[in-house]
């Protein structure tokens, strides 16, 4: 009970928020879809009457600049259906008569960097989950799974067809989207839907249902209804096959290795157990084609993290993924099978009615004898449901197991744990108007010779008007919290973060927008003795054609805990329980997204540990020929003053990056970084050929250079080929 008294505060204020649930907002927005005998033509135009029977909406509501008005920009959207397909299209006026903006050809595009159209749909009309697709002027496509009520997971790729047609005078894109790559009941005829626009030149978004401008345009809190004549089809059987061969050729010279050609083949297979739930297969994975992490010039005392971004694991992620908070993580999947071949695995997730959603997840992993790694099995399991309007209750379980294995019964070799389980429950809060958002959580570990300080908890508590921005998040770590398969960086700890922010709108002037923030983080130990506080006031102003500046202040104050080398470049440590204090100050700005050249910039200046100085500047510089070339080139630097033995340290990061998009299905990039602090020239090509519909042909080119003296460290180039079969 001690763990959990400073958890009373913020539980109270949760209970009462529990009940600011209320019926959805954009109940009176409904668009009416009817069964059509004749197909429409997928090409970006309209003619011959195709449409002339479905029904149309239009008068969408502005959400920035301002959410009190009609767009204007007219948008005018209808929608049909056949037994196989759910069809749409758009006609997007231009305002301001002039060529379209957009990034590239490439899929995924950036929202913010495109003039672009997006339609939202919630099949179980549950506010929470749900399908995105959109395109840009220019054609490309954007698709992905929506979680959290207003949150996109961009990895999800499915067949789906578009085209893209462009006047002087309005854009228009046609969708046909299969019904079998949805996820519904077919006895649910009203449906979430909204659809979203953004218009560069006017640098307005939209929306069909309005919402408040502090939101995303995904918020399905705000979504209108999507209205069947009838029952929708049954998306019949959906069992795809998708089949892989790869090959590569490398070198590593750094350890005087010889060359080596490798061939590979495995099959992964998507099985859809009923309209909303789905099973996927693999074995033998090879994920050869993920690009690699952009890098960073590491300063912190815990581990980084990086994002998942192999595919396998991105679909329906969240409900494994989204356990836990953003450093108390119970499942993190890039800790299974990087370094170590993965044989077989399977995934059972989606929902199990509108209520019930459902994570499975098994993965199996090879031994590695050179290092005495065991053979280990990975086990997720993970069930949501939905209480009240849009919030939710949560469990999960994940077990990691070391298979024929006694740990430390080879001598020579590193010891791995035998085993390491989490058990957590968790409750997420989202009001029906997404004002007050936040949750709990619980989680305990179980791992061999740690008994005892072994439960994490956490929580928080946000309010979000127009004007006022305002949470309160606070965790417990025990230091014998263990998460093999998780992100815990650290532990033994307590943690209080309150943030308060006030936002300010001119009604007129070059200044859309601007907020003032005050955001303070302290830790303490179990003993709850103040080991680490940082205290930030920032002021960020948001002019009307969309570039962004901001300014800030910051107070440090750190007691280490274990010894810290604070270049990270193995000269030396500072020494554990020493204090550090400094103060610091920063600015940033980020231009118009909407124009061929942008860039940002970032400056840090202030103190650092052991009464040092540390200067950060930092600038991203981008120049686009739409849609086929996008140039890009981040340059990151910092001037570390310590006294001996460090001195003076300089640290560089330079990235120039090259993004051709030829068309819509072919891509080629290149991505070089050079790392000061690693001694390290990383260079990364990748050529995508996208033959057929979600059907690729990859060939990946690596090269690591030792930048004094230049030499090459390993090199090797990869080609794969897979194929999307639906059965």
């Amino acid at each position: 009970m001690s763990r959990l008294k400073p958890f009373f505060p913020l539980f109270i204020f949760i209970f009462p928020a529990l009940f600011s649930q209320a019926q959805k907002k954009n109940s009176n927005k409904v668009i009416h879809i009817r069964h059509t005998g004749s197909a429409p033509v997928i090409d970006g135009r309209i003619g011959n009457g195709e449409w002339s029977e479905a029904e149309y909406v239009t008068n969408f509501k502005m959400v920035l600049p301002m959410d009190t008005s009609v767009a204007k920009a007219r948008t005018e959207v209808r929608m049909t259906y056949d037994e196989t397909n759910l069809y749409l299209v758009a006609i997007c006026s231009k305002p301001v008569q002039g060529p379209y903006r957009v990034e590239s050809l490439r899929r995924d595009f950036s929202f913010l960097k495109n003039d672009n159209f997006i339609v939202f749909i919630d099949p179980f009309d549950d506010q929470v989950n749900g399908f995105a697709f959109g395109s840009n002027a220019a054609g490309a496509q954007w698709d992905g799974l929506m979680y959290d009520g207003g949150k996109v997971d961009l990895s999800w790729d499915n067949k789906w067809v578009s085209a893209t047609s462009n006047t002087e005078r309005e854009w228009i894109v046609e969708m046909a989207i299969p019904l079998k790559t949805l996820r519904y009941k077919q006895s649910m005829r009203p449906w979430g839907i909204n659809f979203s626009r953004l218009d560069l030149k006017t640098a307005e978004k939209s929306s069909w249902a309005g919402m408040p401008r502090q939101f995303p345009t995904a918020s399905l809190a705000y979504s209108g209804l999507l209205v069947w004549d009838k029952n929708p089809p049954a998306p019949g059987a959906n069992v795809s096959v998708i089949p892989y061969v790869s090959g590569s050729i490398g070198r590593d010279q750094e350890h005087a290795g010889s060359t080596k050609l490798t061939g590979k083949a495995g099959v992964d297979a998507k099985v859809a157990l009923s309209s909303s739930l789905n099973l996927d297969l693999t074995v033998n994975p090879d994920f050869s084609q993920v690009e690699v992490d952009q890098q960073v010039t590491n300063l912190d005392r815990f581990e980084l993290f990086f994002p998942e971004r192999r595919q396998f694991f991105l679909e329906n992620a969240d409900i494994f993924g989204n356990f836990g908070y953003q450093n108390i993580r119970p499942f993190f999947s890039r800790r299974i099978g990087l370094g170590v071949p993965i044989i077989a695995g399977a995934r059972l997730s989606g929902k199990i009615d509108r209520d019930w959603r459902i994570g499975v997840m098994d993965m199996q992993t090879a031994r590695q004898d050179e290092i005495g790694l065991p053979a280990q099995n990975f086990g997720v399991f993970s069930l949501q449901r939905r209480v009240f309007k849009r919030s939710s209750i949560g469990m999960i379980m994940v077990n990691k197991e070391s298979l024929n294995y006694i740990p430390g019964s080879m001598p020579d070799k590193p010891v791995y744990s035998q085993y390491n389980r989490n058990i957590g429950l968790e409750y997420n809060l989202a009001s029906a108007n997404n004002i007050w958002t936040g949750g709990a959580t619980v989680l305990k570990s179980f791992t061999p010779g740690k008994n005892g300080h072994d439960l994490s908890l956490s929580g928080n508590l946000q309010y979000s008007s127009r004007v006022w921005t305002i949470n309160w998040q606070q965790e417990y770590v025990g230091r014998n919290f263990v998460a093999e398969t998780g992100y815990v960086p650290r532990v033994g700890y307590h943690k209080f973060n309150p943030t308060v922010a006030r936002n300010f709108f001119p009604r007129s002037g070059p200044i859309l927008s601007h907020n003032l923030m005050v955001n303070s983080t302290y830790f303490f130990n179990e003993a709850m003795h103040m080991t680490d506080n940082e205290t930030n006031l920032a002021w960020t102003i948001t002019f009307r054609k969309q570039p962004v500046l901001t300014t800030w202040i910051a107070h440090d104050f750190v007691e280490l805990l274990q010894p810290f080398d604070p270049t990270n470049s193995g000269k030396d440590t500072l020494a554990r329980g020493s204090l550090h204090r400094w103060n610091a100050f920063g600015t940033s700005f980020t231009s118009s997204p909407g124009k061929l050249f942008t860039y940002s910039f970032n400056m840090r200046y202030g103190g650092y540990y052991s009464d040092g100085t540390r200067l950060n500047l930092a600038a991203e510089l981008g120049y686009r020929f739409q849609p086929f070339a996008n140039l890009y080139m981040a340059i990151n630097y910092n001037d570390i003053q310590l006294p001996k033995p460090w001195g003076k340290n300089d640290f560089w990061l330079i990235g120039p990056r090259i993004d051709l998009t030829l068309t819509n299905k072919i891509f080629f990039t290149t991505y070089i970084q050079y790392n000061d602090q690693l001694k390290n020239i990383n260079l990364n090509t990748r050529f995508q050929w996208r033959y057929r519909p979600a059907s690729d042909l990859y060939i990946v080119y690596t090269d690591n250079y030792l930048p004094a003296p230049f030499s090459v460290k390993n090199r090797a180039i990869v080609l794969k080929l897979n194929y999307w079969w639906n059965l």
